[in-house]
């Protein structure tokens, strides 16, 4: 009868580890600002997609841990982390020693350069050579301080907007010769616009910038988690096919991991 009963709970626990192991994933709460396409924005359905979106659900899937993004405005998304309100913020957040000093990064996961989009037929291979050109910039931006540094703030041959696309909708137009902007948000409209010929010029004076994935100051363990999953996705080939879809098939090389 005791033999009967062990061999009846072994199978029984055999049966039961599986739904355990499930059931032990943690689950992550992520804030993100649903504003910034193609790194997260709400779709008709108003579920948030996006680039950002599938790295963390990708790095989630590799280490064994739930993701639920929750929408979180820009302004205050920092203090989530502090509070408690969120494990983890992803939202195009540009790694930065200010921002170090109040959140933890995870290794870089995207290169935030600036890029110059131009038609294709244009002889336009670097910055200095927009001197004489019409120039579109988003307002504010790193491009407008870019160009600026070239072409002087006040030069009229700047012209300001509020939004990429709208300035790439000027380009399009013949409004401007040339824009700068940021590189994701651009590959991403020239992608989602294969009727338009633009190409797309690097320019060594763009400095290096990368988006990061902060946690609270101090919370090493989930950090080590999305560092390990980020170095398996990139290995494995997993974020080299996410960023394909959203962008091109010209995937960067990330730092070390």
């Amino acid at each position: 009868m005791l033999k009967q009963f062990a061999t009846a709970f072994l199978l029984a626990a055999a049966f039961a580890a599986p739904h355990a192991h499930a059931a032990e994933e943690p689950t992550y709460t992520v804030g993100s600002g649903a504003t910034y396409r193609p790194f997260e924005y709400e779709n008709p359905q108003r579920e948030i997609v996006g680039f950002d979106i599938d790295v963390i659900k990708a790095i989630g899937a590799a280490e064994h841990f739930k993701v639920k993004v929750i929408n979180t405005p820009w302004e205050g998304i920092f203090a989530t982390l502090e509070h408690g309100d969120r494990d983890m913020i992803m939202s195009g957040i540009t790694i930065t020693d200010q921002r170090r000093k109040v959140v933890d990064f995870s290794h870089p996961y995207f290169p935030a350069e600036q890029i110059i989009v131009a038609p294709s037929d244009s002889k336009i291979d670097s910055l200095a050579s927009l001197k004489s050109l019409k120039v579109g910039v988003v307002a504010s931006s790193t491009g407008d301080i870019s160009v600026s540094g070239v072409l002087g703030k006040t030069n009229p041959s700047i012209k300001r907007f509020d939004s990429t696309p709208l300035m790439l909708e000027d380009l399009s137009g013949g409004g401007v010769d040339a824009a700068v902007g940021d590189v994701g948000v651009i590959k991403f409209y020239v992608k989602s616009h294969p009727d338009k010929h633009f190409k797309l010029v690097k320019d060594a004076s763009f400095k290096q910038q990368y988006f990061g994935i902060a946690v609270k100051k101090g919370n090493q363990d989930l950090l080590d988690k999305i560092n390990a999953g980020l170095a398996k996705i990139v290995a494995d080939g997993t974020y080299a096919k996410i960023y394909a879809n959203w962008f091109d098939s010209d995937v960067p090389t990330l730092p070390a991991q």
